[in-house]
């Protein structure tokens, strides 16, 4: 997922942009570059790899200096990751730049009528022809933003774009469209950013934009139209972290801050969940009570790990709720013929709230009049604007690429959308949903316990670095928890993992099973006794067939101490709730075994933290 930054004010702007763009670093990209106006001549770098690498070409050829500017981190999508793909483009004058996030899907054919016409496009990107598109609509004059407006209603796609021009040297321009941008609004300063996170040393005061929205930023103020050119209602925001958040913390990997920071984001994600009259309330539940007891059935969306704390939200809704749910890959679910109705409730989960194939989940969904309820992360993004209700996790900022405290939160907001839910049909008795909250509230201490303990997880992961496979066992809500696992170790050690139900071992998956292959077993608490004793079976299976047996069980449980490899003990605590503590030590194992093989676990390779196109 690209990272584009933008400034105006009374600041060196390169200064600002290459700052900001190290903020966006966590997003993944291959290149980067940077555009800074002075003295009505624009100067452009860019490098691909890293941002050091811009950094080097930019301390041995400084640009002018000046108040204006912009940059991007690429992650590549048309065209290899070079320094000629790298953006910013400029059109044939030199006189327009641009950065661009997203894809143009019609770009072929708008690069064909500017080559026809004389433009000389010297990259391989979707990006460059909005450049000479810009240049078309300035000739003769005219103001960057009107040409924005009206490019922008040729272009099909996803995108997010930022322009200068010198003919307007203290203007920035941005646009977008089903692609994430938000303002900064500083003291004679402003800013333009894909995540707050690339300006909040400077401000913390925000201004979410909508769909189709162009944005004017000068150093006295903020211009928001539509598309038409028509003033657009904004909403204007605080944002409650500062930069320190965003910093590793004494940490050598931001994700080993992240799964430290765990009991915490729990524990604010349940903060004020219980209103005055001991009822559980939600954020920005937009529907009535009426209308969630309507509701005949349930569909989760979302994709990667929101995808499996949806599979685990099935567990708890079917449980508490009494609804039949569903749980989809967002990616799939408009490509079928999904049966929704006015009576149907749609539950779309991401952290950032700009994964595309979610908003297009949530948008077909929409034409077919369900309801819409969202779970993310991030306050003002695009996926809570277009639903019926939001219930926003506490996480904090997350830098890592692989989701860790995110995912955690995602479960605590999952159980108490299904108590919730519960609450309204009467499924529940309200003293029943006040006790389990509590087991919730008393959820962090838990994790803490687990964090206290995972020395051992450590050294084990670093014995089986030199594995080339590892399986995960789980059966229930383990079953999720081993997919979560298995994903972990393919986005952070490049392995082979695969996740299975602990049942289907038998259809075919023990295939797999050979001498010393370490495998990674979920076990349900001794209270779940039939599933218990199944999972126990299994373990003797697998080991009796030389697995390397990995058993992650409740304390005390000493049924699988005779049939443990290694076994990895997590407080007592519901069936429902275990995936929060089972999935704590999966996170660290991961983590530490990449480590061992000396991979950057904040930016996996061929990974960006958000996927913001389909």
């Amino acid at each position: 997922m690209c990272g584009i930054v933008g400034y105006v004010g009374g600041r060196p702007a390169l200064e600002v942009v290459v700052e900001g763009l190290a903020r966006l670093e966590y997003r993944g990209y291959d290149s980067a570059g940077v555009a800074v106006l002075a003295d009505g001549t624009l100067a452009t770098a860019k490098r691909a790899g890293k941002l050091v690498n811009l950094r080097d070409a930019l301390a041995e050829e400084p640009p002018p200096a000046g108040t204006i500017g912009m940059g991007h981190t690429r992650w590549a999508t048309h065209g290899p990751p070079n320094d000629r793909n790298a953006h910013p483009h400029v059109d044939c004058t030199g006189t327009v730049a641009v950065i661009h996030n997203g894809i143009i899907e019609n770009f072929s054919a708008l690069r064909g009528e500017l080559e026809e016409a004389g433009h000389k496009l010297g990259s391989d990107t979707d990006t460059e022809a909005v450049a000479h598109l810009l240049e078309d609509e300035l000739k003769g004059g005219g103001d960057l933003a009107a040409a924005m407006r009206r490019v922008c209603g040729r272009l099909e796609g996803a995108f997010t774009l930022v322009a200068m021009h010198t003919g307007d040297p203290d203007l920035v321009v941005g646009a977008r469209r089903n692609s994430p941008l938000v303002v900064g609004v500083g003291d004679g300063e402003n800013f333009l950013a894909s995540d707050v996170s690339a300006f909040i040393e400077h401000t913390r005061d925000a201004i979410e934009l909508g769909q189709d929205q162009v944005v004017e930023l000068r150093p006295g103020g903020v211009t928001v139209t539509d598309f038409e050119g028509r003033p657009a209602e904004v909403t204007e925001y605080h944002v409650d972290w500062d930069v320190s958040a965003a910093e590793k913390g004494g940490y050598d990997y931001f994700m080993l801050k992240e799964i430290a920071e765990q009991p915490r984001a729990v524990a604010d994600t349940l903060l004020g969940r219980i209103g005055a009259d001991g009822r559980l309330t939600l954020d920005e539940m937009r529907m009535s009570d009426r209308e969630l007891r309507e509701v005949d059935k349930i569909i989760i969306v979302a994709c990667g790990t929101s995808y499996h704390a949806g599979l685990i939200a099935k567990y708890a809704i079917e449980h508490w709720a009494g609804l039949p749910c569903e749980v989809e890959l967002a990616s799939e679910f408009r490509y079928r013929d999904a049966i929704l109705s006015p009576t149907t409730l749609v539950i779309a989960i991401s952290q950032s709230g700009e994964t595309m194939d979610a908003l297009m989940a949530v948008r077909h969904a929409r034409e077919q009049k369900a309801k819409l309820l969202g779970i993310c992360n991030v306050n003002g993004s695009t996926l809570p604007r277009e639903c019926d209700g939001v219930l926003y996790t506490h996480a904090g900022p997350e830098i890592a690429v692989a989701s860790t405290k995110a995912f955690l939160t995602q479960l605590v907001a999952v159980y108490l959308i299904a108590l919730y839910i519960a609450q309204v049909r009467g499924t529940k008795w309200g003293d029943e949903v006040f006790a389990m909250v509590q087991l919730l509230e008393r959820m962090p201490e838990k994790v803490e316990k687990v964090l206290e303990t995972m020395e051992p997880v450590r050294e084990l992961a670093r014995s089986l670095a030199g594995e080339r496979c590892v399986l995960f066992l789980g059966r229930h809500v383990g079953f999720p928890v081993a997919l979560e696992g298995a994903l972990k170790l393919k986005e952070l050690a490049y392995m082979h993992a695969e996740g299975f139900a602990a049942g289907e071992l038998k259809h075919g998956p023990i295939a797999l099973i050979e001498p010393g292959l370490p495998v990674v077993v979920v076990v349900p608490p001794r209270a779940r006794a039939v599933l218990h004793d199944k999972i126990v079976s299994n373990i003797q299976e697998i080991r009796a067939r030389g697995a390397r047996t990995i058993v992650i069980a409740e304390e005390g449980d000493a049924s699988v101490e005779p049939y443990a490899d290694t076994l990895i003990g997590v407080p007592a605590v519901p069936t429902l709730l275990q995936p929060l503590v089972t999935t704590v030590p999966l996170q660290v194992f991961a983590c530490e075994l990449a480590t061992a093989k000396g991979h950057d676990v904040d930016q996996p390779r061929n990974l960006a933290k958000s996927v913001t196109v389909e």
